[in-house]
């Protein structure tokens, strides 16, 4: 059964969430317990993942997991079914995923995935973020952002990051532009480790930096006079319109005379497996996984990017962008989640193979708490029973 509720309330954002529990977000040393086990979380700033990286990534999965390997919405990489903490734990440090245990799970730092020239600056703010001992307070929902211009980034309201401009790096608070612009690059990590620090000597109870907005007024006052900061009240501090950023299929690198390529692969429901990680080590590419239940593998040489994809796409990795399933996602779902009404991916994949998919993007949700759902306007299939939604325009 589905019901159809289109005079829901169409916000998709919680200004005034329940923080009175504790923030289960989990990392490689605490571990969430579901119900197909233990779930582990690997950060990997800016989503780039060198392609030996990915041989250690697919041998935790295999040995210590289910064999499955999970995007974040973060940009992140999940673990599920894990078997041991500890030698979860262990596996992780020794691949050098995890150089400070306090900073564990504040280190969520997207980038512009199309955008090499941003990655100095990611390693930049993730040393900053290390190097200071306040930020580890924060919620493991923080997150920060650098834009290279498009609006990619700015769409998942990092709490602090930057859109680059013309005139230098403008500044992002709450997920919305502020008319300052930081016209020295290598100021923009310690400034916005700054503005971490101060959010998080004053947050209270507050996970994200929009659900107590009445702060950043003094965000702002404590970095407006730093050297290489510049107040522009003429500069854009709309948001971009509303559009799907995800990269997918070949990509022209821009550089004719380097004869490569890279290649955006969407995954279905956001995971893959411990052979595709394999894989990706053997082709030898730098990474970087997006925040849109994607990857991008770069700067191929062209006369390998055909046998690339025909390794890969029949592993299940999406390289043709009018694929239903780029529009489709779900909740983890039953088995896997306790919480969960209904077999969420399995009737996502029913409706994807179906033809009554509606226009735009869809989410299932097995409950209330709407995991994983879209920032942007989408068809909402929450669960009330077994098989049974009420669906919902947002």
């Amino acid at each position: 059964m589905t019901t159809l509720n289109e005079n829901a309330d169409i916000s998709v954002l919680i200004t005034s969430p329940d923080r009175s529990r504790n923030d289960m977000c989990p990392g490689a040393i605490r571990l969430h317990n579901a119900q197909d086990g233990a779930i582990g979380r690997v950060r990997f700033p800016g989503g780039r993942v060198l392609a030996q990286q990915w041989q250690d990534i697919s041998r935790i999965s295999t040995n210590l997991g289910d064999g499955t390997i999970h995007i974040t919405t973060r940009g992140n990489l999940q673990f599920r079914g894990v078997s041991d903490d500890a030698k979860f734990l262990a596996a992780v440090e020794d691949a050098g995923f995890l150089p400070s245990r306090p900073h564990d799970k504040i280190r969520n730092i997207l980038a512009s995935p199309l955008d090499h020239d941003l990655w100095p600056l990611v390693t930049a703010l993730d040393n900053a973020l290390l190097a200071n001992d306040t930020v580890t307070g924060l919620s493991g929902r923080t997150l920060f952002g650098i834009d290279g211009g498009s609006g990619d980034v700015m769409s998942r309201r990092p709490d602090f990051g930057v859109r680059r401009s013309e005139e230098g790096f403008q500044l992002i608070l709450a997920g919305q532009l502020q008319p300052y612009i930081i016209t020295d690059d290598n100021q923009v990590a310690p400034l916005l480790t700054k503005a971490a620090a101060l959010w998080q000597t004053s947050r209270g109870n507050h996970w994200r930096l929009r659900e107590n907005p009445t702060i950043i007024a003094s965000i702002v006052s404590a970095i407006a006079d730093a050297p290489g900061v510049e107040k522009h009240d003429s500069i854009d501090i709309q948001e971009s319109p509303q559009r799907q950023f995800r990269p997918i299929g070949w990509i022209e690198t821009g550089n004719p005379e380097s004869r490569t390529v890279s290649l955006g692969a969407g995954l279905r429901f956001g995971f893959t497996s411990a052979k595709v990680a394999k894989i990706l080590s053997v082709i030898g590419a730098t990474t970087t996984i997006t925040p849109w239940a994607s990857l991008v593998i770069h700067d191929i040489p062209e006369h390998d990017a055909d046998a690339v994809l025909r390794v890969l796409a029949p592993m299940g990795l999406i390289f043709d962008e009018r694929s239903p399933w780029l529009r489709i996602t779900a909740c983890t779902g039953l088995p896997g989640c306790a919480k969960s009404l209904s077999h969420t991916q399995q009737d996502a994949a029913n409706l994807a193979q179906s033809e009554k998919i509606p226009a735009g993007l869809i989410h299932f949700s097995g409950c209330e708490r709407r995991c994983g759902h879209p920032l942007s306007s989408h068809t909402e299939y929450v669960a009330t029973g077994d098989g049974e939604y009420e669906v919902t325009l947002r």
